[in-house]
């Protein structure tokens, strides 16, 4: 009879993983804590916690239904300390005859899995049946299509899912309610609180085993509140549909100088770990404007966001790598500021931004997408240092969904496979959707001067940089002939403010906060052929 090893990874904890159906009463269930899948990039110590707590969790619900499991701490002394290396170990240990895993959220591991598929121990693999799609579903769709836009992929989605549809028509008439989400925060705007997770013996034990073994990493551990168990992930989830997701829609876009969450769901890490599924907490929201309960911008805005997103960038990330990592459309040079490790800067919404990841392993998309990615693709900052910051710093950062989040949206670094245009943008930008500016030093209505805004000389500097390959995109028609009507001398000025910015960011320490990180760097892409 068959005795397999069944790898369930930090990321499948999930009782419905298809290995963990109809397996042989002789199976043997690995999961590995290793150090290198620490460390491969300095992921920030409340990351490391959420998935190690979560795993031990998990392992204690599948002991409890019968399952037999072997359980590898960091700390134990035969532990290989390396994923599949260690899960062949235990498949020698157990006389197992062959080793079963689901597709990883990582493509270096999927790779290295393949690899093995034919050894003396085989690798069985299988699809991770715990989204809307599959990567081939989705290679079906984008085939001998031109251009890949979500908006095509959502609505195909909704049809598929029945997700907010009437008949064969979207709920309220039109697909997508997005210009109604775009307001800043209003002033008498009461953002709720997250739910605390209480935090038991095991979850005790791993933050202090984090502490010993990753006080290197940046982020602080104080103030951990990730879920770690399904009930917690449902109480998070819960408390979402009650008290965030009516006004979810219309300030999604907002930032705060003081609120991190905002009306946020946070529940990213927990679906990413499998605590949640994606099906499930659609047809909650939806059930919430079916009740009345939630108005249907704000639904659909959240429906989009798993059921369109998500999905999106899954398909995308397992159907263009590898050659997808490597894509620098925009020639971007620049080694990462070590403001992005310290904090250590003057414009506000920057520093705010890093505070808030610095402190909550979190900062929503659009910190990611307009403060901390915009500010990054103006300054022509490499793709490669900015993918490999925000994998390392965000809870909810899985390779799947941050790579073509990070690479293809805020970097534009694909080319235009995402998105049709760069999201760049001025000061007049955080000044319209934040609080930030009333705090800052600088100016965002002034463009030169001691006091001018960098974004805004940035901003211009970027675009008559790129004016080759930008200028002839229909969307950008509008601010390159604002461009091309400036008089030489207010261009020379411009120009002048932003080099004399760029040199100053050039003379910071650069790429990280000492050379243990940029170790960690170039062996992480030094992977990737």
């Amino acid at each position: 009879m068959s005795k397999p090893l069944l790898l369930v990874l930090g990321d499948q904890l999930s009782l419905d993983l298809a290995i963990l159906q109809d397996a042989p009463a002789n199976a043997v269930v690995a999961m590995c804590e290793v150090e290198d899948e620490g460390r491969y990039v300095p992921h920030h110590p409340q990351k490391i916690a959420m998935i190690l707590a979560a795993m031990r969790h998990f392992a204690e619900a599948l002991r409890a239904r019968g399952f037999r499991v072997h359980y590898s701490r960091l700390d134990d002394d035969d532990n290989a300390q390396s994923l599949l290396a260690e899960a062949e170990r235990l498949a020698e240990r157990y006389d197992c005859d062959s080793i079963q895993a689901v597709r990883p959220g990582e493509w270096r591991l999927w790779q290295a899995m393949r690899a093995r598929r034919n050894a003396t121990l085989p690798w069985q693999l299988h699809e991770d049946t715990r989204f809307f799609t599959t990567p081939d579903d989705f290679a079906a769709w984008a085939e001998g299509r031109k251009t890949l836009r979500m908006e095509h992929f959502y609505r195909q989605q909704r049809r598929r899912s029945g997700l907010l549809m009437e008949a064969d028509q979207p709920a309220g008439g039109q697909w997508n309610f997005d210009h109604d989400n775009r307001q800043p925060l209003a002033a008498n705007a009461s953002p709720p609180e997250p739910p605390r997770h209480r935090h038991d013996a095991i979850t005790q034990e791993v933050l202090a085993l984090v502490a010993e073994h990753f006080a290197d990493h940046f982020g602080s551990l104080e103030g951990f509140n990730w879920p770690v168990t399904r009930r917690q992930a449902l109480a998070d989830l819960r408390h979402f549909l009650d008290h965030a997701l009516p006004d979810f829609g219309r300030f999604q876009d907002a930032i705060s100088d003081a609120e991190p969450w905002l009306f946020h769901s946070r529940l990213a890490p927990a679906l990413n770990l499998g605590l949640l599924t994606p099906q499930e907490v659609c047809q909650r929201a939806e059930r919430e404007y079916y009740e009345g309960r939630a108005p249907l911008n704000a639904v659909e805005g959240f429906i989009r966001q798993v059921l369109g997103w998500r999905e999106y960038v899954r398909g995308l990330y397992w159907t263009q790598m590898p050659a997808y990592k490597t894509g620098n459309h925009l020639g971007a040079q620049r080694g990462l500021p070590s403001s992005y490790w310290s904090g250590d800067t003057d414009l506000r919404c920057l520093k705010r931004a890093i505070e808030m990841t610095h402190d909550n392993a979190y900062a929503h998309h659009i910190q990611r997408l307009m403060v901390t990615g915009n500010f990054a693709l103006l300054c022509g900052v490499a793709p490669e240092a900015l993918c490999d910051w925000y994998l390392a710093v965000y809870a909810d950062a899985c390779e799947w969904v941050e790579l073509p989040n990070t690479l293809g949206m805020v970097l534009h670094a694909d080319g235009g496979l995402m998105g049709s245009k760069p999201y760049c943008a001025s000061g007049k930008y955080i000044d319209r959707m934040s609080d930030h500016c009333r705090q800052c030093r600088y100016d965002p209505k002034q463009i030169t001067g001691t006091h001018a805004c960098p974004l805004n000389s940035l901003y211009w500097h970027f675009l008559e940089r790129h004016a080759d390959s930008l200028s002839d995109n229909p969307r950008m028609a509008l601010i390159y002939g604002s461009l091309r009507r400036m008089d030489d001398a207010k261009r020379d000025a411009i120009r002048q403010q932003a080099d004399a910015f760029l040199a100053r960011l050039d003379g910071e320490e650069g790429y990280g906060s000492g050379n243990q990180r940029q170790a960690h760097v170039d062996g992480y892409y030094q992977e990737i052929p």
